[in-house]
């Protein structure tokens, strides 16, 4: 073997083999040489490195990177192998001893930032305090105290600073309040959010609630952790009417004594968010029903279900009134009416065998009452026969085509159309019942809208495509989420979109003719006045000629007002979800920030009239993200007309969707737990949550 050329300074005169020393020959003197002198005395590499000459020592090292056999002889014995079990014992204690030694350093620290959190000194402070907010001046129609400054107004700079400010009073605490208050800039308005309730609820997980596969304080969040972040004021109390001519809100509250309090707070601009009440639609019985709104009515009906299950294990319950006790009643197949059915069917198919007699099982029957021709009729007509499909499954009667009639203690009375459309009347024995079946206006909606005449629809409140109050000062009273509907009368407004073509040419808009160029610059501004009409414009042309009916290239005022009423028809109202008013809060803060910025600019040249809404931002569109809903161990999914559905798959994607849109870290955390211990320990089964 030949090393750096043709000439090798360091030949192998014997091979290397595993237990054999390799011998060397030095060409200098031609004397072989070895790593052993004697069969007593050993030499190992350093000491032959040594005896050579530099230029030997690098062939030397040459040649034991090439020969891998070639090994440094020591006088330690060479080193025993362990077996295999030795080795992976050895590595899982390792292993072992490094987690306990992190876990245990984890928790050292928690436990070190826990203590932190304790505090021994008193937290007071001596702070200013307004003689206005402590006695606050009477005044308004009824002479009511009128709290222009509040008790918190100089806590810390920030609040000092916002005193003079615009007043913005937020009505109530649900979607459309806090994406309005988690996207408004604090630095413009003096915030005040009036609420009866001092939580924010996550609403489309209230189903889960009700059964206990979630807990019920997962799904709220303390409103004034959100109004601290606005740096803004809270009062938990109830909104009872407003002077709109004099921007003032009558507030009433309960003090300690029991007795209600009454007072004026003072606005610039005013929100109503107050949302709906269950739609009763003139049925006769409903104090026998539950209802599905809020977390005390999860919490009275998860009381019902177990007191009914309770109850059905008695010896003195006789079978026919064990039936009617485990008869479950869904009057809507709505997404609330079909989860809540799909959730209380999981919980008593799967948990109910683990405490309770397994005759209740065989006894329980849940029932849907559906008017319409499909449960889900808002999705896609796939999805909601897939939903039916699953329900027939998991023999969950749905009735469809049914109304009911009337709902007594025990039955409930309902009309159903037969095979040749003749309309039978049957009964349902029942033992609980839940009405789920559209929202309807609350009490201070309803004494708003008689307050002023415009206000003609008898389930919301309506408002312009700017989200403000119809038939209030203009800019003042705005109304978001479900307590409010968008007014999409493009029709009514054509005279405003032909009058500036109407001044140029120095005619009555009523006896115009438009040509196609100018129908397409009153097209845009539909567009931009009612964007929601914005899909039903986009063939202009074929439009023009289906309403030009003399043929003569033009369009006169009756035709243009025809077309318009056609597109009237078209759209729908928007739909009463947390996404709409969600996307509704986000719009009417980033507006109100629009005209925080440019109010100076209108103060300083007396700009206080004329639609300054319109002219800083434009109108609201809604963009509909799509619809799920949990239907038993399945999903289903209708998104931006990609309709799909599936099993468990599908249940962890709908739980991911959900639990990416909570509000906080902390709801996230209580969400993946509560999922955690339904798993490990099924749900919750007794009435721990009774007042």
């Amino acid at each position: 073997m030949r090393f750096n050329g043709s000439t090798s300074l360091l030949r192998r005169v014997k091979p290397c083999s595993r237990n054999s020393i390799p011998t060397f020959t030095n060409p200098h003197n031609s004397r072989p040489f070895s790593c052993t002198t004697t069969s007593h005395q050993v030499i190992d590499g350093h000491q032959i490195r040594r005896n050579l000459k530099p230029e030997l020592r690098r062939q030397f090292a040459l040649r034991s990177s090439f020969c891998p056999s070639a090994r440094r002889i020591s006088t330690y014995p060479l080193p025993h192998h362990r077996g295999r079990f030795y080795r992976f014992v050895y590595r899982s204690s390792a292993y072992a001893g490094g987690f306990i030694l992190i876990s245990g350093g984890l928790v050292l620290a928690f436990f070190i930032y826990d203590a932190s959190t304790y505090r021994e000194d008193l937290s007071y402070t001596d702070i200013p305090v307004s003689e206005y907010a402590l006695e606050p001046k009477r005044g308004g129609p009824k002479n009511l105290p009128i709290a222009q400054v509040l008790v918190d107004d100089d806590d810390c700079p920030e609040n000092s600073r916002s005193k003079d400010k615009p007043k913005l009073v937020v009505l109530g605490s649900g979607w459309g309040s806090v994406a309005l208050l988690k996207n408004l800039n604090p630095e413009d308005y003096h915030i005040t959010v009036v609420s009866p309730v001092n939580y924010f609820l996550f609403t489309p997980m209230l189903p889960s609630a009700t059964v206990g596969t979630l807990e019920l304080r997962s799904l709220v969040e303390p409103i004034r952790r959100i109004v601290q972040r606005a740096k803004g004021h809270f009062l938990k109390a109830e909104a009872i009417d407003v002077e709109l001519s004099e921007k003032l809100l009558e507030v009433a509250q309960t003090d300690a004594k029991g007795n209600v309090c009454r007072f004026y707070l003072p606005y610039d601009k005013l929100v109503l968010g107050v949302g709906a009440t269950t739609n009763p639609h003139g049925v006769k019985g409903l104090e026998n029903c539950h209802f599905l709104k809020d977390i005390e009515d999860a919490r009275l009906i998860r009381n019902k279900v177990m007191q009914n299950l309770e109850d059905a294990c008695l010896p003195t319950t006789s079978d026919e009134e064990r039936r009617r006790l485990l008869s479950f009643v869904v009057s809507g197949g709505g997404p609330t009416g079909v989860e809540f059915a799909a959730e209380l069917f999981d919980m008593l198919n799967e948990d109910l065998n683990w405490s309770f007699p397994k005759i209740l099982r065989n006894e329980i029957s849940v029932h849907v009452i559906q008017s319409r021709g499909h449960i889900l009729n808002t999705y896609d007509e796939a999805l909601s026969r897939f939903a039916e499909a699953r329900f027939a499954h998991d023999q969950v009667e749905v009735l469809t085509n049914s109304r009911v009639k009337e709902v007594q203690k025990d039955k409930i009375l309902f009309t159903q159309k037969g095979e040749n459309g003749e309309t039978v009347t049957k009964e349902l024995p029942m033992g609980f019942c839940l009405w789920s079946t559209g929202v309807s206006q609350t009490e201070f909606s309803q004494r708003i809208a008689n307050k002023i005449d415009v206000q003609n629809n008898k389930h919301a409140l309506e408002t312009d495509t700017h989200l403000r109050l119809n038939g209030a000062p203009l800019g003042s009273v705005y109304a978001i989420g479900d307590c409010s509907t968008v007014q999409n009368n493009v029709a009514d407004h054509l005279v405003h979109f032909l009058r500036n073509l109407a001044w140029k040419k120095g005619k009555d808009p009523e006896k115009m003719h438009i040509s196609f160029r100018e129908w397409r610059d009153v097209a845009q501004q539909v567009k931009k006045r009612f964007p929601q009409a914005s899909d039903h414009l986009r063939r202009l042309d074929k439009l023009f000629e289906q309403y030009d009916q003399d043929n003569s290239g033009t369009l006169d005022f009756d035709e243009l007002h025809e077309l318009l009423l056609q597109i009237d028809s078209k759209l729908t109202s928007l739909p009463a979800t947390a996404q709409r008013a969600n996307q509704q809060g986000e719009y009417l803060a980033r507006k109100l920030n629009k005209l925080a910025q440019a109010a100076p600019g209108m103060i300083a040249n007396q700009v206080d009239y004329g639609d300054l809404d319109d002219a800083v931002y434009k109108a609201f569109e809604y963009h509909h993200m799509g619809s799920l809903a949990y239907i038993g161990n399945s999903a289903v999914f209708d998104i931006n007309g990609l309709s799909f559905s599936g099993g468990l798959l599908a249940v962890y994607l709908w739980r991911s969707v959900y639990f990416a849109q909570s509000v906080s870290l902390r709801t996230r955390v209580l969400l993946a737990m509560d999922w955690s211990k339904r798993a490990l320990f099924g749900r919750g089964k007794s009435n721990e949550y009774t007042r």
